[in-house]
């Protein structure tokens, strides 16, 4: 019997992960992550340790669940929502050291709690920071969301995210939740004018 198709979850809900220029309205549907919390600026200490914990769990899992499990999977892009210590105000009013962040990897339903658990606890034998321990398994239901590519430096954001307000408004809704980005880019390889990230924010 040939072994399971490899699982891809940019592929099943591709629909999810489109990439306009020009921001767009689109659904979003519920989604399984790994997930850690912190605060600060983002490639601080605490925000790169957690980033190291988060992709040890993640492609721990996905290495065990091929070769033990017989289900391989291909491990998404790093994902991230933001806030401020007042939820009301821009991301970029705010002091960076006050910021908060939740790091996630999307990752198949098929990876359980008690799998968490028991690949936390092989990592903290082996060596690994506890901090592997604070990643957790989490569903995020987006619903109806404004979103687009983003494409420059983090620091020019906003001027997408004004195109995105702007989409809102002229369909009688409003940004509420959480400011959503996908990384499809790697800041270390690629140049700022070239990074592209996937914007995203729920709207009622």
């Amino acid at each position: 019997m040939p072994p399971p198709e490899k699982v891809d979850l940019y592929k099943e809900h591709r629909e999810e992960y489109v990439t306009p220029r020009k921001p767009v309205l689109l659904k979003v549907g519920k989604a399984t992550y790994l997930a850690i919390e912190g605060q600060g600026a983002p490639g601080g200490k605490e925000f790169t340790d957690r980033i190291g914990a988060l992709y040890a769990m993640a492609y721990t899992m996905k290495m065990e669940s091929k070769f033990c499990g017989g289900r391989d999977y291909a491990v998404p892009k790093l994902e991230a929502l933001w806030w401020g210590p007042r939820k009301a105000h821009r991301l970029s009013d705010e002091p960076p050291e006050t910021w908060r962040w939740k790091l996630l990897i999307r990752t198949p339903d098929f990876i359980t709690e008690k799998k968490l658990r028991e690949t936390a606890a092989k990592l903290v034998e082996k060596g690994k920071p506890e901090l592997v321990r604070e990643v957790r398994r989490e569903s995020l239901d987006e619903g109806l969301c404004v979103q687009a590519l983003h494409v420059g430096p983090y620091a020019t954001e906003e001027e997408t995210i004004a195109l995105m307000e702007a989409l809102a408004k002229e369909n009688g809704l409003r940004l509420t939740g959480l400011h959503h980005e996908v990384y499809l880019s790697d800041p270390r390889r690629v140049p700022e004018a070239r990074l592209r990230t996937i914007l995203r924010h729920s709207v009622k």
